[in-house]
């Protein structure tokens, strides 16, 4: 019996010699339930370990968004299927297979234990710290000094207003205001301004690390309602993102020294008032469910885009336009579902507003990215894919909405490319 496990620990040893397979180091390190890997190529690996004493990996960015897995929650399914949960939306993902009930797919890696050390098949180093890497953007489009508009009235002052309001009513009421004004005429100027660093929230609002929020078991009430009430949370998020591109990059200057035109801004006013029916929509039926937003902790992860892009519009657009917001056309079927199954007609209804809507939301950050990319001379789809590969965590992931991409203007050549290759 000796000699077979020697003869055995001698094949597994020639199979790491001439494979990809990387050791990360003795289980003693890996008491926790999840592992944060790092990768050189940005692609990252959560190393999940079972209370079973079994291994798994797979990436660490949720495919949905982007969420941190190393920070989810193991769940039993039954019939012996363990699943991690992305902490932001709550997609969940099997250990196994990496295949999720939504409909999207993660990547999943071999993990073998030999001798007491810990073997993930990739080609990529790993490290249990982070890799440094080789800043080598280029073309950064940074916006002027910004100055405060002598005027109150302008778009720019209301942008920061709606900013730093913390209750989510008033901030859509504010929004359908400013929104009616601008239209209207009776609000003419841009203007300037300094928007804070972060919206404000509520103070009774509970914000958790997104690892701390839980949610109910699948196909339940309770689990609807926490998805509606999650939705709600990222239009609210929404509604800011949109104000915040206005107030942020008004003063920019296009390298031909111009300014962005005024439909640029009439685009985002657009947006903002879009979001803020989306999430009106959703508070709504979250009350007729006999709760209110709020109830449930949230999580402001979200905010990260556009921290990492505060000094980049191009880079804006690409992430917050082009890459969650098309996530989002991709996710829509397999969310739709989750309602119509349980005969949730009404949820089912605002889904299909606020899809209808987010087409054009993609349709208006590709018009602007391209137009920009245009008036300086850059190649669009080279600067796109450098933008993503700079500010994105990890590749895209298929499933992708094609029709619905198509539908915004986006086809394949974009996004295509920046899925992981085949290895």
């Amino acid at each position: 019996m000796d000699h077979f496990e020697e003869h055995l620990v001698a094949a597994l040893r020639e199979v790491v010699e001439d494979g990809n397979w990387q050791c990360i180091g003795d289980t003693s390190k890996f008491g926790s339930a999840c592992t944060k890997l790092f990768s050189e190529d940005g692609e990252h690996i959560v190393l999940v370990h079972t209370e079973d004493d079994r291994y798994w990996a797979m990436d660490s960015f949720c495919p949905h968004e982007g969420g941190p897995l190393e920070l989810g929650d193991i769940e039993d399914l039954g019939n012996g299927k363990m699943v991690l949960v992305c902490p932001w939306h709550h997609f969940d993902f099997c250990l196994e297979t990496g295949a999720s009930s939504t409909g999207l797919q993660n990547q999943v890696y071999e993990v073998r234990v030999v001798q007491g050390k810990v073997y993930i098949n990739t080609q990529n180093a790993l490290s249990l710290t982070p890799i440094p890497v080789t800043n080598t953007s280029a073309g950064v489009l940074n916006p002027d000094v910004i100055k405060v508009s002598p005027s109150e009235d302008t778009l720019c002052f209301w942008a920061t207003k709606i900013l730093c309001t913390p209750d989510p009513e008033d901030k859509v009421n504010l929004t359908v205001e400013v929104q009616k004004r601008w239209k209207s005429g009776e609000i003419t100027e841009v203007g300037q301004a300094i928007p804070p660093q972060q919206p404000r929230r509520k103070e009774d609002l509970t914000v958790l690390e997104p690892g701390k929020i839980k949610r109910g078991k699948g196909g339940t009430q309770a689990s609807r309602l926490a998805l509606l009430h999650s939705l709600a949370n990222i239009e609210q998020w929404a509604i800011d993102l949109s104000w915040d591109i206005i107030a942020r990059f008004s003063a920019v200057r296009l390298q031909t020294g111009a300014a962005l035109p005024r439909q640029f801004f009439n685009d985002f006013v657009k947006v903002a008032g879009d979001e803020a029916k989306h999430y009106h929509l959703l508070e709504k039926r979250i009350t007729e469910q006999g709760s209110f937003f709020g109830a449930l902790p949230v999580h402001n992860g979200l905010w990260q885009s556009a921290t990492d892009t505060s000094d980049d519009l191009l880079a804006r657009l690409a992430i917050v336009h082009m890459v969650h917001e098309a996530r989002g056309l991709d996710v829509h079927p397999q969310t739709l579902s989750r309602f119509a199954a349980q005969g949730d007609q009404a949820s089912v209804d605002i889904l299909e507003v606020i899809y209808r809507d987010e087409i054009t939301h993609v349709a208006a950050g590709l018009r602007w990215f391209t137009y920009i990319c245009s008036e300086e001379g850059r190649d669009c789809l080279s600067t796109f894919h450098d933008l993503v590969k700079k500010h994105f965590k990890g590749y895209l992931k298929p499933p992708f909405n094609t029709e619905g991409r198509k539908t915004a203007g986006m086809t394949e050549e974009w996004y295509v490319p920046l899925v992981k290759p085949s290895s």
